[in-house]
């Protein structure tokens, strides 16, 4: 099974895989007047492939059968400071037991 993948020329770490260069018929409109104008990266034969970067490769393979597309979007950013407070809160309960 082939697929093109393009970048998202707007969000960063965003990426579209589509069954057939070019064709974004299946891609709903507003996701790509959010996703803007695409960028090729590379078109892969997903079916000598094991696995992909960043997304799961049955996951890819299942949304382009069933849907035309699949839509990669960047891991979510960790919030260090939010972490830090956590950790400061709970080591303030153990230490008040």
């Amino acid at each position: 099974m082939l697929c093109a993948i393009y970048k998202s020329p707007k969000k960063q770490q965003t990426y579209l895989f589509i069954k057939k260069r070019d064709d974004f018929s299946a891609v709903p409109e507003a996701l790509m007047k959010t996703f803007g104008t695409p960028v090729l990266v590379t078109i892969v034969n997903l079916a000598t492939k094991d696995k992909l970067g960043m997304a799961d490769i049955n996951k890819v393979k299942e949304s382009l059968d069933e849907h035309g597309f699949y839509l990669q979007l960047p891991p979510p950013t960790e919030d260090l400071l939010k972490e830090h407070k956590a950790a400061m809160t709970a080591e303030k309960e153990q230490g008040a037991e």
